[in-house]
């Protein structure tokens, strides 16, 4: 039997709710009031403040298939079973059942469900950190042989292996144990055998079933036992098919075999480790252009960006037909949706393509142009120094030519040479001062970056504030704003809940406006000329004696420091995506341009 994508999501959701588990929402890759991580890159990450108890759960027991994004195996992609994005089969329990219950399950999904003969699994458990204060998770080796897993199938391991946290900074923390299948002598010797367990060819990892929160790791790295104790399980779903299929790669799967037997079929040197990268990079950059990020040189564009560019880079290697990136953009989305792993779209399959072949437009001449140059770098000598390309070289391809750094670094290991990572942040770091200029103004309007997205958002929640204040009442006053290049969010002084039909109304009364095509008006006079002319300002104590005041038809006049789009044509279409509580008496929106 083999097994698809669709069968075992359905098997998983299925197992758990019928144990008591509540299924949830899959969550936006971009996190929520979390400045902590780029993307969601693990099924607990939406809802880590449950575990603290910071923020009430759905239920006790929830589970979950949830988009993830990992940018740390980037370099990794093109073997077997590395992907930067997955999807994520979870569990939870938050304060309720903990140990012995969630290895029990892990053992009943997957041998008496999933008919995984359980001789082919083996478990590893924490093994304690004496420097750390962190005692070795006895229990869950025991679990594991009351189910039936041989004690020489059980392996403690290091704080670095079976320890799980979700970075440096403050977040729930535990000991985990890990559930690992065994693909056989083909794939190298057993460890009863040598003693040594290759996690990386043999012994594929299929679920961590088991991450048991019991503490709170701090900001200066000590553990503080937390109020209750949870569980977090996670299954990237591609790897546990490829296992159930006895796939030799994830690639197999149908998530990207469609794909890649396109890209086989419209090139003529394909190599299996640029195919894998093309099809894995442009999933991620679906899914993230999805989310409303545009490619850049900074933060989540720039990993966007480095996924976009490496795969046309690989796409030229093969000597791909041309325009067969637009195709694998609409064929990846097409077959996300037929796989039953797509997430809720905010853009249409032609607004996706239209944003990939913007940016190959502004790529490929600069490729062509940047591999001539690369080219003539390396075959210059003085330009090489004990085997490591001059790291101005490396800046200029990357400033002049638009090449991340890590595809200069690709490019060199292709040439046995190597590149300075440290000197290179070093001249962006200068470079980065010397452009300063006069754009050092910090505007104290909620915008946490300033581009022509941040701008466009900024626009917008002037509009929103006064639709706000349209449907709500004119008592409804702005309370905070937090602008990013994905996203706006607006706080405002409400007592309730809004109704659906008053988030619809708000958000066609800016759509409206937009699609008015208004100019915006901006005039400079003083601060009590300004409240006069009806202009609404808040914060009166940090104006000047002078103040600009932004108008935008009948609709809208504030005073602001800007910056603003000129016309509210340039704005797109306004979306709201979530209207929530902030605290007491104040109500969030979370809105989008599209």
């Amino acid at each position: 039997m083999k097994y698809t994508i669709k069968q075992v999501k359905k098997e998983f959701l299925n197992f758990f709710e019928k144990n008591g588990h509540t299924i949830i929402k899959n969550s936006s890759i971009i996190p929520e009031n979390d400045d902590s991580l780029l993307f969601i890159n693990a099924g607990m990450a939406p809802i880590k403040n449950v575990f603290t108890g910071q923020e009430q759960p759905d239920s006790k027991r929830m589970c979950n298939l949830q988009i993830c994004i990992r940018t740390n195996d980037i370099d990794s992609i093109g073997d077997r079973h590395h992907l930067s994005s997955f999807c994520m089969l979870g569990s939870w329990s938050v304060g309720d059942y903990f140990k012995k219950e969630a290895v029990a399950f892990a053992y009943d999904l997957l041998v008496n469900h999933l008919k995984i003969p359980k001789e082919k699994l083996y478990a590893t458990v924490f093994g304690g950190d004496k420097t750390r204060g962190l005692p070795a998770d006895t229990d869950s080796g025991n679990f594991w042989q009351d189910m039936g897993i041989a004690k020489n199938h059980i392996l403690n391991c290091s704080f670095e292996d079976n320890f799980w946290r979700m970075g440096d900074g403050e977040s729930p923390c535990g000991p985990c144990t890990e559930v690992f299948y065994d693909t056989g002598d083909k794939h190298g010797k057993s460890y009863e055998e040598t003693g040594y367990f290759d996690d990386k060819k043999r012994y594929i990892e299929i679920w961590n079933a088991g991450v048991f929160m019991q503490y709170l790791q701090t900001e200066k790295g000590t553990y503080e036992k937390l109020p209750f104790n949870s569980v977090d399980t996670g299954s990237g779903i591609e790897r546990l098919v490829m296992t159930l299929n006895g796939y030799e790669s994830v690639y197999q799967t149908e998530v990207y075999a469609p794909i890649i037997n396109h890209i086989l079929a419209n090139s003529d040197k394909a190599k299996d480790e640029s195919v894998r990268i093309i099809s894995d990079h442009i999933k991620t950059s679906v899914l993230i252009l999805n989310a409303g990020i545009e490619p850049s040189n900074v933060k989540r564009g720039y990993v966007l960006r480095r996924l976009l560019r490496r795969a046309m880079r690989h796409l030229r290697n093969i000597n791909a037909k041309e325009g067969l990136l637009e195709e694998l953009v609409a064929k990846t989305i097409d077959n996300l949706i037929e796989c039953d792993i797509a997430p809720e779209w905010n853009y249409s399959k032609d607004q996706i393509v239209e944003k990939v072949k913007l940016e190959q437009e502004k790529f490929s001449k600069l490729l062509e142009n940047g591999l001539k140059v690369f080219e003539e770098f390396v075959s210059n000598k003085n330009n090489i120094t004990d085997g490591k390309l001059n790291s101005n070289l490396v800046f200029k391809l990357y400033d002049t030519f638009g090449f991340p750094f890590e595809i200069t670094k690709e490019l060199a290991n292709e040439h046995n040479l190597s590149v300075s990572e440290k000197e290179f942040e070093e001249l962006f770091a200068e470079h980065k001062e010397n452009s300063k200029g006069d754009v050092g103004k910090v505007f104290k309007s909620g915008l946490a970056d300033i581009n022509d997205n941040t701008i466009k958002l900024h626009t917008a929640t002037h509009l929103l504030h006064a639709g706000l204040k349209k449907f709500l009442g004119q008592n409804v006053n702005q309370k905070g704003s937090n602008i990013t290049p994905e996203r706006l969010r607006f706080d405002f002084n409400f007592e309730r809940k809004m109704t659906a039909e008053e988030v619809q109304a708000v958000e066609d009364f800016v759509n409206n406006i937009i699609n008015q095509k208004i100019e915006i008006c901006r005039e400079e006079m003083p601060y009590d000329l300004a409240k006069e002319s009806g202009a609404v300002g808040l914060f009166s104590s940090k104006y000047g004696e002078n103040v600009s005041v932004y108008t935008i038809g009948s609709f809208s006049k504030e005073i602001c420091s800007g910056p603003h789009a000129k016309n509210t044509k340039d704005l797109g279409r306004f979306k709201i995506t979530k209207e929530e509580s902030s605290s007491a008496g104040i109500r969030r929106i979370k809105a989008v341009l599209q």
